[in-house]
């Protein structure tokens, strides 16, 4: 018997989980006091993001714990509700950072924009197309190559959101050019 929440999804911010779970504890505890039943569990849910961005940095766990912990002291057993376990879903955290699509450069189109369509598309990878959601692209062969090409990174189906990238920096793209979609383990 327990609570159950998401935080929310791809949540860089550490303090959000704590003040999550703070919100959780006072819950539990309001409830059992009003109720008479105490909570066996909570779960926190997902939401643990992931850097997609180069820039950005991954949640730091161990902040995370902490201060879920004193959190967990703090708002559930020291106003009396009895220890209870803590579950998290962490999917995207776990599987995500670790895959990779990999595509080939598979056509260069030229007019008021640079298209680049690659020989893999949306069913392989759908988040981009779907929400419009970054990851980043690399293309390892010119890694020291400086990135002032602009391209729409394009899948092979013929449907107008299959897209990896709009307007994204790169360096100037081939046929032929090996091309990674980083972040793509979770997905």
């Amino acid at each position: 018997f327990g609570l159950h929440t998401m935080v929310a999804s791809n949540e860089l911010n550490p303090l959000y989980f704590i003040e999550t779970a703070e919100i959780l504890f006072d819950l539990a505890v309001e409830i059992a006091q009003k109720i008479g039943i105490n909570f066996e569990f909570i779960n926190m849910g997902g939401g643990i993001g992931i850097p997609y961005r180069p820039e950005q940095e991954a949640v730091d766990l161990a902040t995370v714990s902490n201060g879920v912990r004193k959190a967990y002291e703090k708002h559930l057993l020291a106003k009396g509700h009895p220890a209870l376990k803590i579950y998290l879903e962490c999917g995207r955290m776990v599987t995500g950072p670790y895959g990779y699509l990999v595509s080939r450069v598979r056509h260069i189109k030229k007019t008021y924009k640079n298209y680049a369509g690659l020989d893999a598309c949306m069913a392989n990878l759908m988040r981009p197309a779907i929400y419009g959601a970054y990851h980043h692209i690399s293309v390892p062969a010119k890694a020291d190559k400086p990135c002032d090409n602009t391209y729409d990174v394009t899948g092979s189906l013929c449907e107008n959101n299959d897209k990896f990238a709009i307007d994204r920096p790169l360096p100037e793209l081939a046929p032929g050019d090996l091309v990674v979609i980083h972040d793509a383990g979770a997905h």
